[in-house]
């Protein structure tokens, strides 16, 4: 069985989704088909590329990856395929895939027509170019016979938490989810060991107490933890701390104890 999964900003309400599937499964109908999300919000590739961080390594081995976040559809951006040790990604070269490439052991660009729809919209490579490139990697084609290497893809870079003169580390929301969670960039690995109440995280002028789980804070308390991610979040239990706290993506968060 050979899994293929789809992310994309495409939403649920158009026919772009179904298009896609309708593509793959007409070329490789035994495929099974998952939907990671249709959720990103438009045109958000860093976004995307999150969404795909969280739930792709939990696929089974060689399973192919579909994204489309494409606001440079048509232009001079290429279309990559990318093989990991584990699987592969199929989509627009902006991005998407920064947080697999530590891991990538080849990657090409989609120059070969033959392995794409006979005509191909300016406006739709979802459909026309990465759904069939994903059906013939599904079929056995080599990623090698997709197009040539490809040894510069794009890559995000993600901001680091920085440390102050005065031992303060300073960390800033890269995503906010559906519940309102304020995810940062501090993945603080062995925080484990301490006791909560020696940390101290603060967001402006307010202090937020650091707990291991949400239900350790009262229903509407603000709380900070190490999500399912593995990074720290600024949560509201029950509620929406980006509401409460009128903080989006760059806001500071400042950690003391670590």
């Amino acid at each position: 069985m050979t899994i293929i999964t789809l992310t994309t900003d495409f939403g649920v309400t158009d026919g772009y989704v179904g298009a896609m599937k309708g593509v793959i499964l007409r070329l490789a109908p035994n495929v099974t088909l998952i939907d990671i999300s249709h959720a990103v919000n438009p045109h958000d590739v860093r976004h995307g590329a999150r969404i795909l961080a969280t739930a792709a390594p939990e696929f089974p081995d060689g399973t192919i990856h579909v994204a489309v976040v494409d606001p440079g559809v048509g232009s001079s951006r290429r279309g990559i395929a990318v093989r990991t040790t584990n699987a592969f990604f199929v989509g627009p070269d902006n991005g998407l895939f920064s947080p697999f490439f530590d891991s990538k052991v080849a990657c090409v660009r989609l120059t070969n027509r033959a392995t794409h729809q006979r005509h191909v919209s300016h406006t739709f490579h979802g459909r026309d170019v990465f759904a069939p490139v994903a059906a013939h990697l599904a079929n056995g084609m080599s990623i090698n016979e997709l197009g040539p290497p490809l040894i510069d893809p794009v890559c995000l870079v993600e901001p680091e938490p920085v440390r102050t003169d005065g031992g303060w580390l300073v960390a800033e929301v890269v995503y906010v989810d559906r519940f309102g969670n304020l995810v940062t960039n501090l993945s603080p690995g062995n925080w484990e060991q301490l006791e909560p109440a020696d940390i101290r995280v603060v967001v402006g002028d307010i202090g937020v107490p650091f707990v291991r789980t949400y239900s350790d804070a009262a229903v509407g308390e603000l709380l900070a933890l190490i999500g399912s991610s593995g990074y720290l979040e600024i949560a509201v239990r029950t509620g929406r701390a980006s509401d409460v706290l009128d903080a989006g993506i760059g806001t500071a968060v400042k950690v003391w104890g670590v």
